[in-house]
């Protein structure tokens, strides 16, 4: 694990759209495409606004979340819909976009709809992870009763999350899919999130599930 650590988030966000951008354009130069895995939240919206802007060829990417709440793509906390209005702006609007939402129901059904559209872009190119202070990321959750199956080295490209702690189902990438990306990094911000990094490097990943990713990622913190 590499750790960067800037002094403010404005130099966290175009430091970190910096090494994003660097990274595809050397993927883009050696294959006809790039994937690019990105997480939802607010926390990396500064980072998406400088990217959104960065010429590179944004039709040759294609761009995917690592979860998303099984909601309607339009509903205030659909991670889709803040993706559609942070990243894909500006040049970047010209990317592809793999959706993680599907017309089912549930979200069982969902994941098994969804794969077939993710796994042509497998391994993932680039992978920009978050970090919840329970030590989740994507939607792997301590606290979710079938963990275990989406940490297994077997486990599917995309999997259903029922969790005590989130009030809605969700879909997310497994643990298998994360791990093989070929470049991660992991924006954190805030002294507690630097005091769960730290707990979680010494934690496995069933008690901490960003521990499953961690060896190979760069960290990027700012106060």
């Amino acid at each position: 694990m590499e750790l960067i650590e800037y002094p403010d988030r404005e130099m966290l966000a175009m430091g970190l759209a910096d090494r994003l951008a660097g990274a595809l354009r050397a993927c883009l130069a050696r294959h006809d495409r790039a994937s690019f895995c990105v997480p939802g939240g607010s926390s990396p919206g500064e980072t998406f606004a400088t990217l959104a802007g960065t010429p590179l060829d944004w039709d040759r990417v294609d761009v995917l979340l690592g979860d998303e709440r099984w909601v309607a793509p339009d509903d205030p906390r659909s991670n889709t819909r803040l993706l559609r209005e942070t990243l894909l702006t500006d040049r970047a609007a010209a990317a592809r976009v793999i959706p993680m939402l599907a017309e089912d129901d549930d979200p069982e059904a969902g994941a098994a709809r969804l794969a077939p559209g993710v796994e042509p872009a497998l391994p993932l190119s680039l992978l920009l992870l978050g970090m919840g202070a329970d030590g989740h990321t994507a939607s792997l959750f301590p606290d979710d009763p079938h963990l275990a199956r989406a940490l297994a080295p077997d486990a599917p490209t995309v999997l259903a999350v029922r969790t005590p702690s989130q009030p809605e189902p969700r879909v997310t990438l497994s643990a298998r899919v994360l791990r093989d990306a070929m470049e991660t990094h992991l924006l954190i911000m805030g002294d507690e999130k630097r005091a769960v990094l730290a707990d979680a490097r010494e934690a496995s990943p069933e008690e901490m599930p960003v521990a499953a990713v961690l060896r190979d990622a760069t960290v990027h913190w700012a106060p």
